[in-house]
């Protein structure tokens, strides 16, 4: 019986050991359309996590294609419903005071992620041709460590 009952802790130890972002679960609610974020809004976060995404195998389109790294959680920090309007980019960028980063899965179902492409460590991704559903977002950290960080929407 302990033997049972060990070998069921190391299981649940390793799967719990290797959970990945995943878009299925929820995060803060966010609605908005194309022309709403022509004027930027911005929301407060905690970046950072436990779940190390170089063991998730996340490839994310934007050039070049690679391989996501950092730390996040498990659960998105946000779920964006978006309407896309034709013509407008979206940007989604962090402003934080650490070394951010940014990941996403968008309402196409395709990963993207930065980690400084915004100055100062600070992640910045710009869809120039968005499509419209829900967008789920981490904000994470290059090296595990939590800080305050502000997620910034707005389109062009």
């Amino acid at each position: 019986m302990k033997v049972i009952f060990a070998a069921l802790l190391v299981a649940l130890f390793t799967v719990a050991a290797q959970a990945c972002p995943d878009y299925r679960l929820g995060g803060k609610g966010l609605s908005y359309n194309a022309t709403e974020l022509y004027q930027s809004h911005s929301f407060k976060v905690i970046a950072g996590g436990e779940e190390d995404l170089e063991r998730c195998d996340i490839r994310v389109l934007n050039p070049p294609p690679r391989f996501a790294t950092g730390y996040v959680t498990e659960s998105p920090d946000f779920e964006l419903d978006y309407s896309s309007t034709r013509g407008y980019a979206l940007e989604l960028r962090v402003e934080s005071e650490c070394d951010a980063v940014l990941l996403v899965n968008t309402g196409a179902g395709n990963w993207y992620f930065d980690d400084d492409d915004n100055g100062n460590l600070d992640p910045k991704i710009r869809l120039t041709q968005p499509s419209g559903g829900i967008y789920d977002v981490w904000i994470g950290t290059f090296d595990g460590d939590a800080c305050d960080a502000v997620l910034i929407l707005e389109t062009f």
